[in-house]
């Protein structure tokens, strides 16, 4: 279909690719990775005609008709969002109007006339075309695409301009998948695109009758759909016939050659130079010398790529928690005439990884803001528990950043117990190395932006973290380092996120957002989906592991009150205590250092557990039991916490 011939592609003075030899066949799903600043984009823009090579060639085959979807920057106006959809049906629709015409005019015509045959032959030959097209399902699949991609009938017919950037690119989405070119060039389809809509989406392209190269930073969604791999690194086009799990391990054994290679290369480079070097001026070893030298000059030197860069770093391990970290108590939140949540009870406990799934639109980051303290209730209560230290990432954090402010001294600014040395390092995890650094915030795009709110983050430990789609404008390495940082954190996080590879090694719980109500699942994403389907709803999956703790959420009715009017901020659930004497209170002090040792041993065994569900994959049996188990050692822990909290709020009240 597409045939590219020794292509080879520079940006400045780096070489993206050379030697490119590619054959793009009907049917194939490609997944087109590598390290940011790759050539990724370029490739595509060069099988559109966008851009063109340095040197080589590309030969396509006649007709072959290509789609192609940039990350952003497409702008619709003029027509709604039904009739720009329509739009790639418009030769069928002037068909329609043509075949009405032709109608008209057969009515009219003497039957036994030449006239009449002509328009005959026109009508019959406009017929077939119009069915070709697909003419009369044109209006059932623009409504089944929109729906797939997740717009509320009330929108369809909608200006496009009055939809944001984000919407607007589904539109183009949804209109090349209507097109349904010969080969299809999506550049970071799921960035605006959540979970419902990407799991429609990877079910259209499973079934997708042409080709199609897609670059994404969503592990889970390339398994789903592609089975091939072109990996752009170290100059070169890598081709990998596996979805991209299975080419990471083999992209490995691939590095391990090569390096076995270099090492072997580099140990015969130095006997060779090694016997030259003794032997240059013995006249009786000259032959030798120069067999030696030719052998040298022939070797076809391999060259090791540098290391690639990626975002390493480690949240700071906070302070203990009390047990009960945020609750929610009848909360309820309007924006004017428009209701979110009404009538919604949950908590979150210590330790819990809760993921916040549901559509756009559904509250997610209304709920995530509630939880921080953000935003006031119009209803219900909020509470904190004791000793709880927030931390809010918002999914516009960056634009909370001064424009103005230099990165090193921002950062220094924000953390005067870090060094020079330190602030460095801690911006070259972030891939802000060299001069970068004194770069000011403005010049920053807005993947970079999202990387320094995240540093800034790290230098202010917290034991409880929001953050709404910390992953957004990171790539796959550095979302895979982020992944394992939050599991190595031993606070409780609360986070949204479209990434459902992320999700499911992440949570422990699911808190579905949507029709005003958040439910509680137990379990990562997958467990979530499986018990949509065999469970009988909502109350039983969460009655059968992990029942509600109303005691701690039975607040007193005096505190209610505050807690809607500021957004629920307080300080935790106890009560002030009476004078204790001094034998009282050492004896009080001892049996709480040795319930923080009890609690810690339990924290110790419930993180190896969270380990051991995170490795479980879809042994559903296994991970119902290590679910179980985990319940035991959290209620053990609940037990004692509830003792030390008492303890402790009765020694400070002392």
């Amino acid at each position: 279909m597409i045939q590219i011939t020794a292509a080879k592609m520079r940006y400045g003075d780096r070489v993206l690719f050379s030697g490119l030899d590619w054959l793009i066949s009907p049917g194939d799903r490609v997944g087109v990775v590598g390290a940011n600043g790759a050539g990724k984009s370029t490739l595509l823009k060069i099988l559109n005609g966008m851009e063109h090579l340095d040197s080589g060639s590309i030969a396509m085959q006649k007709g072959i008709r290509i789609g192609y979807l940039p990350q952003d920057g497409l702008t619709l106006s003029s027509r709604t969002v039904f009739e720009e959809c329509l739009s790639v049906f418009d030769e069928a629709v002037a068909l329609e109007q043509e075949l009405e015409e032709l109608a008209d005019k057969m009515s009219a015509l003497d039957p036994a006339g030449s006239a009449y045959q002509a328009v005959i032959d026109r009508y019959e030959w406009c017929s077939n075309r119009y069915l070709a097209l697909d003419g009369y399902t044109k209006e059932a699949q623009v409504g089944t695409v929109l729906a797939g991609l997740a717009f509320p009938k009330e929108d369809w017919g909608r200006p496009c301009e009055e939809f944001s950037g984000g919407w607007q690119m589904r539109v183009a989405l949804a209109k090349l998948l209507l097109e349904k070119p010969n080969l299809l060039l999506l550049d970071e389809p799921t960035n605006h695109l959540d979970l419902e809509a990407r799991n429609w989406l990877e079910d259209y392209l499973k079934d997708y009758p042409y080709a199609f190269l897609v670059i994404s930073h969503d592990r889970f969604f390339m398994d789903t759909t592609v089975n091939k791999i072109v990996h752009l690194w170290n100059g070169q086009a890598h081709f990998y016939a596996s979805n991209y799990s299975k080419f990471e391990k083999l992209k490995e054994d691939r590095l391990a050659r090569l390096r076995a290679a270099y090492g072997n290369q580099q140990n015969r480079i130095e006997q060779l130079e090694a016997f030259i070097n003794r032997f240059r001026y013995q006249a009786t070893k000259a032959k030798q010398v120069q067999s030696r030298i030719k052998e040298l000059e022939k070797i076809e030197r391999i060259e090791m790529p540098p290391e690639e860069k990626a975002v390493r770093f480690r949240f700071p391990q906070p302070h203990a928690s009390g047990r009960v970290v945020v609750a929610l108590k009848d909360a309820a939140k309007s924006y004017g005439e428009t209701r979110v949540f009404s009538g919604v009870s949950l908590h979150v406990e210590k330790g819990d990884r809760i993921a916040l799934v549901g559509a756009n639109g559904a509250g997610k980051s209304t709920l995530i803001r509630l939880l921080a303290g953000s935003d006031p209730l119009t209803a219900g209560m909020r509470k904190t528990g004791h000793k709880v230290e927030i931390d809010y990432f918002a999914q516009d954090q960056y634009k909370e950043l001064d424009p103005e402010a230099v990165l090193f001294d921002d950062l220094a600014s924000r953390a005067p117990q870090l060094s020079d040395s330190q602030i460095r390092g801690l911006l070259g995890c972030f891939l802000f190395s060299g001069d970068d650094v004194f770069k000011k915030v403005k010049v920053l795009s807005g993947g970079e932006r999202n990387r320094y709110a995240l540093a800034g983050m790290l230098v202010k430990p917290s034991n409880f973290l929001l953050m709404d789609e910390p992953t957004n404008h990171l790539d796959l390495r550095a979302k895979d380092v982020l992944l394992q940082a939050l599991l190595d954190f031993n606070g409780t996080l609360v986070f949204v996120s479209h990434d459902r590879y992320f999700i499911d090694r992440l949570a422990t719980k699911v808190f579905a957002v949507g029709g005003g109500k958040a439910d509680v699942y137990p379990g990562n994403y997958e467990d979530y989906l499986w018990a949509l389907g065999h469970r009988g709803g909502v109350e039983e999956t969460a009655a059968a592991i992990s029942p509600e703790l109303q005691a701690a959420l039975t607040v007193a009715a005096p505190g209610a009150d505050g807690a809607a009017k500021n957004g629920g901020s307080g300080k935790g659930f106890g009560r002030q205590g009476k004078r204790l004497n001094p034998l009282k209170a050492e004896k009080m002090r001892r049996r709480a250092a040795a319930l923080e040792n009890e609690i810690a041993a339990l924290e110790n065994e419930s993180a190896r557990l969270q380990a051991e569900l995170g490795e479980i994959g879809r042994d559903h049996q296994r991970r119902r039991r290590v679910l179980s188990a985990l319940e035991e050692r959290r209620q053990s822990i609940q037990e004692r916490e509830s003792e030390w909290t008492e303890l402790v709020e009765q020694l400070d009240g002392a």
